[in-house]
C-alpha cells in the first residue's frame, strides 16, 4: 500500500530523528546552494492551518545584519545568565548556546500572522496555530538538513522584537526561530545540554488517560 514503509526505512527514520540534534559547534565551510535549496524545499511539504503557509524565511547574510543579530543574542544571553543562582549560573556560563559566529548559513524564520492565504480557516479560534505551522515546517527542514549531513542550531536567546526591527520585516511578522545552519564539528546522538549536565531527557513519553 502506498504510504507504508518497510521496517528498514522505519528504523532509518527513527535513527534520523535521533541524529537530528541541536548543533552549536559548526565548521565554517560553506554550504552549497543546491544542498540548502533541497533542504528548504521541505517547507513546501509542511502542513499548515487552513493551507495558509504562513512561514517567511529571511537569509541573514550581510555583515551588518549578522552583527546586529549577534549583539542581540549576547545582550539576551547576559540577561539570562544574571537570572540564575550561583551554581546554575556557573554551569550556564560554560555552555555554548549559539553557533552564530561560525555557522555559514543563518536564517530568521517568521510567521505572517495576518496572511490572507487560507482565509482564516482553522485559525479564528486558535490564531497561534499559524505559529505552530511554522514550527512544523522548521522540523521538516531540520530533518531534511540532517539527511544531507547538515546541522541546525535554534537560537531562542534573542529579543524577537529587536531582531524584527533590525531585519526591517513587516510589523505583522512574528519571529519563530533564528536558525544557524552548517556542517557540524562532530556527530552525536546525545543532546549537548545532557552531556554538559544541564538536564536529562525523559526516557519515554507519559500519556495521561482521562
Amino acid at each position: 500500500m502506498q504510504g507504508q514503509y518497510d521496517k528498514a526505512f522505519q528504523a532509518e527514520l527513527r535513527d534520523l530523528m535521533r541524529w537530528r540534534r541541536d548543533v552549536r559547534r559548526f565548521r565554517t565551510d560553506p554550504v552549497e546552494a543546491a544542498v540548502l535549496d533541497r533542504c528548504l524545499s521541505a517547507f513546501s511539504l509542511a502542513p499548515s492551518v487552513g493551507l495558509s503557509e504562513p512561514w517567511r524565511v529571511i537569509s541573514v547574510e550581510s555583515d551588518a545584519a549578522r552583527a546586529a543579530a549577534l549583539a542581540n543574542y549576547e545582550a539576551a544571553n547576559a540577561e539570562a545568565l544574571a537570572g540564575y543562582g550561583s551554581e546554575k549560573a556557573q554551569l550556564y556560563a560554560g555552555l555554548k548556546l549559539s553557533g552564530m559566529r561560525e555557522a555559514p548559513v543563518q536564517l530568521a524564520v517568521f510567521s505572517d500572522d495576518d496572511t490572507p492565504k487560507g482565509s482564516g480557516l482553522g485559525a479564528r479560534s486558535m490564531p497561534e496555530t499559524r505559529a505552530y505551522s511554522v514550527v512544523g515546517a522548521i522540523t521538516l527542514f531540520w530533518l531534511a538538513a540532517r539527511a544531507e549531513g547538515l546541522g541546525i542550531g535554534w537560537v531562542s536567546i534573542i529579543d524577537p522584537v529587536q531582531l524584527a526591527r533590525d531585519l526591517d520585516v513587516p510589523a505583522e511578522w512574528r519571529l519563530i526561530g533564528y536558525l544557524c545552519v552548517g556542517w557540524p564539528e562532530a556527530e552525536t546522538k546525545t543532546p549537548e545540554l545532557e552531556t554538559a549536565g544541564w538536564e536529562k531527557r525523559n526516557p519515554a513519553l507519559f500519556v495521561e488517560r482521562r
